[in-house]
């Protein structure tokens, strides 16, 4: 029912785009077995649980992106333009 990879990072902080796209496709399978109702109800429990930690590591995950571009696309009046300097040439 679960994939024990995902399950270990449930409650870790999703830094890697990979584990974000793990939880969203585990947490698409949960509500998939949840909607067909074929779950006991001890099941539909621990599913429904599971579920709420991965939405919950994914939001936070989302947060943090979207702060990241909030930073990064900040404009600040106090910064200097630099020269571009490629040392790879």
């Amino acid at each position: 029912m679960s994939d024990d990879k995902t399950d270990d990072r449930i409650d870790a902080k999703i830094e890697d785009p990979r584990d974000f796209e793990q939880s969203m496709q585990a947490l698409e399978s949960l509500v998939d077995q949840l909607e067909q109702g074929d779950l006991t109800l001890e099941e539909s429990l621990a599913a429904f649980e599971r579920g709420i930690k991965l939405t919950r590591a994914c939001q936070q995950a989302l947060n943090a992106a979207e702060q990241r571009v909030r930073i990064l696309t900040e404009r600040s009046e106090t910064a200097e333009p630099e020269p571009f300097q490629n040392d790879a040439l």
